[in-house]
């Protein structure tokens, strides 16, 4: 007779409480419970969110950890299970299994300079640690966030970055592979920011997460610039399948992406991390 069904893989059902555009491709879900509560999370936690019919797919949480009513997720229209996502609106319904996943070392990170460095869409996972930064910035030293996107069309939370920009808290760099005419900002690979940015080589925590190509050049910098490895963070989110380590999909090396991570200590994975194949 066959047991219960294992709780870790019975996702629940949320509805689409907002939709917010973010780019042509790339959109942010809110998400409310249709019964009960949403399971506390943390900066960097992703979950499973399953598309009725189509599939499931890991997408980290991207918004406020200290706004618990909602989830937020954001992600890009790339593959089968988002591209039926995008199809969704406000009433819809999704599955959704987690949080999962290590965190941001945001309380590690306390009383230290903080770098953040995003490409693209790694902006999201990284965006509920800069909430967390920002709610408790008397307990961090410098705070700097470095920004890469494709385009000027391509950057994400534009109100956001506004916001933060004029509280003075945190200093914004942003970084574009192609301009236009009326950009004023930088134009050029993400690591071109890393010499503009104000920290204390051994007193700082950084944290990254992007493109691993991205993440691998920035990494390199940072190290160059005097970080210690064991002060960088890198949110490694590829080939997740299940979320729980059942599936072996994203083994990286001796661990599993989705229970040692996302969030790993850089010179915990170096020596895998070096290894393109793997």
């Amino acid at each position: 007779m066959a047991g219960p069904v294992m709780e870790p893989m019975l996702p629940k059902s949320f509805l689409i409480s907002a939709v917010r555009k973010e780019t042509p491709d790339t959109f942010t879900f809110e998400l409310a419970p249709a019964n009960g509560g949403i399971a506390p999370y943390g900066p960097g936690q992703f979950n499973m969110l399953y598309v009725f019919g189509v599939g499931e797919i890991p997408i980290s949480i991207s918004g406020d950890p200290r706004k618990p009513q909602t989830l937020a997720h954001t992600t890009r229209a790339v593959g089968p299970v988002t591209k039926a996502m995008s199809r969704l609106g406000r009433g819809d319904s999704l599955g959704v299994r987690g949080p999962y996943g290590t965190q941001w070392p945001v309380a590690e990170a306390a009383g230290r300079d903080v770098v953040l460095v995003a490409g693209g869409i790694g902006l999201a996972p990284l965006r509920p640690a800069i909430y967390h930064i920002m709610a408790n910035r008397d307990h961090y030293r410098n705070c700097v966030l470095l920004y890469g996107a494709r385009t000027p069309q391509d950057i994400l939370f534009r109100k956001d970055l506004a916001q933060w920009r004029a509280s003075t808290d945190i200093e914004i760099h942003v970084t574009v592979d192609r301009g236009i005419p009326c950009w004023r900002e930088n134009v050029g690979v993400i690591t071109t920011l890393i010499p503009k940015a104000p920290f204390d080589k051994l007193n700082t925590v950084a944290m990254v997460c992007g493109p691993e190509v991205m993440m691998r050049f920035t990494v390199m910098e940072l190290l160059q610039r005097g970080v210690p490895p064991q002060s960088i963070y890198m949110s490694m989110e590829r080939n997740m399948k299940c979320g729980v380590g059942f599936c072996g999909h994203c083994q990286h090396g001796p661990t599993f992406i989705c229970k040692n991570g996302p969030v790993f200590r850089y010179d915990l994975i170096e020596e895998w991390f070096a290894k393109r194949e793997i």
